[in-house]
């Protein structure tokens, strides 16, 4: 029996790494999608001119996610992956159409919050792992994350154009249905899970949340997602009020800006990776993430300044997105990745929470200058953290140890 390279990533490991990266992707659009649109469709709806209760519908999904995220991830450990996984995405399709049907802003809340309950992705990551041998891992962490930041990139752009086609009723019915197709995914094309020996979770979650490094990531992964989802409270609005664009068009901002972000991650990443400047091109990414919030409150919301800021945006949200789950799974000990894994998709989620909440709090009762003030004290928090990081030893190292 010849043995798989150690150095090439085998067809098995390959097919788990796209396979997994697709269902993450798919079950992701379900947040991205609505972000564009949402704060101008809720206008439509009973309740909908409240941007609390707006920001809390954008928010919501966040919520349930970070509250089960650790529980999925420990129930994968007992009753398997692919079952648990499949459970979550049957919940995301049951509150997708949820939503889809919803008369008012508060049926669309709960909605969110039932897609919210399919907390899949610390066992989609788990699974990642128990798929990958250890020297292939961060490969694959990383076709995950660049997974997000490309759905991300991709809602941008086709959310205008689908709410144009089927509104936003249509936009939750197809999240529902790409759900669907990622049940399928589960069953037919990810590779059969391997059979784990149960270990105590409880040592490796205390060691998890008292390792210094992975509460920077945890904080960080917290701090992008809050922005991320708070920013979008504000800005279609903003480009339909102060842009002069109406919501069908917004597209025509949304790809250049994308496709810029692309065009400058994609070698930054490479450049990083290949002469050890993760560190730099990392913290580069955050003081970035902080000038975009000072340019939008700073800078006015003409079309074409809004058009400038959002750029940047996607360039910084891209490179940190799609190298985060890799560092993660570097920085990790072997024994508790998983553990991991799960503290840092329940920060995510709860970032997203929070964002959607407090934006639409702080831009109701205070005005959006309290929500981009809030967003670049967090950037600066997360700079100063990110600055006095240590980054984990390069690959080559770590698999020569």
């Amino acid at each position: 029996m010849t043995l798989p390279d150690p150095n090439r990533m085998s067809p098995e490991e390959k097919r788990a790494g796209v396979s997994l990266a697709a269902i993450f992707a798919l079950r992701m659009l379900g947040l991205f999608l609505i972000l564009p649109v949402f704060s101008v469709y809720a206008k439509t709806l009973p309740g909908g001119n409240e941007v609390m209760l707006v920001g809390l519908a954008i928010g919501a999904y966040g919520l349930t996610q970070a509250f089960l995220q650790i529980a999925y991830g420990a129930a994968s450990d007992r009753y398997g992956r692919k079952p648990v996984i499949v459970f979550g995405l049957l919940l995301f399709v049951v509150g997708s159409f949820v939503a889809a049907l919803a008369g008012d802003i508060h049926t669309v809340i709960a909605g969110r919050v039932l897609q919210g309950a399919g907390a899949i992705s610390a066992a989609v990551t788990a699974l990642a792992a128990d798929l990958t041998r250890e020297q292939h891992r961060t490969k694959v962490m990383a076709m995950i994350g660049s997974s997000i930041g490309l759905v991300f990139a991709l809602s941008m752009v086709g959310a205008p154009l689908l709410y144009a086609a089927v509104g936003m009723p249509g936009i939750f019915a197809l999240t529902g249905l790409l759900a669907l197709a990622a049940i399928f995914v589960v069953l037919k094309v990810v590779p059969p899970a391997p059979t784990l020996p149960q270990r105590p979770t409880g040592a490796s979650f205390r060691e998890v949340l008292s390792n210094p490094q992975l509460l920077r990531m945890n904080f960080g992964v917290f701090a992008l997602h809050l922005m991320q989802t708070a920013m979008w409270v504000l800005v279609p609005s903003a480009l339909v009020q102060t842009g002069g664009l109406p919501l069908g068009e917004h597209w025509k901002i949304y790809l250049p800006a994308v496709l810029v972000s692309f065009v400058v991650m994609v070698p930054a990443i490479i450049a990083a990776e290949k002469h050890g400047r993760m560190k730099l091109v990392f913290n580069a990414a955050i003081a970035l993430l902080l000038a975009v919030q000072i340019g939008f409150a700073l800078a006015g919301h003409g079309v074409y300044a809004l058009a400038f800021w959002l750029t940047l945006f996607f360039v910084a949200f891209n490179v940190l997105e799609a190298t985060q789950p890799s560092l993660i799974s570097r920085i990790a000990p072997p024994h508790a990745k998983g553990a991991a894994l799960g503290v840092y998709n329940t920060t995510q989620s709860l970032g997203l929470f929070l964002g959607g909440a407090l934006g639409g709090a702080l831009a109701q009762y205070v005005g959006p200058g309290a929500v981009w003030l809030l967003c670049s004290v967090l950037a600066l928090l997360w700079l100063a953290l990110g600055l006095s990081m240590r980054m984990p030893a390069p690959r080559v190292q770590q698999s020569a140890a």
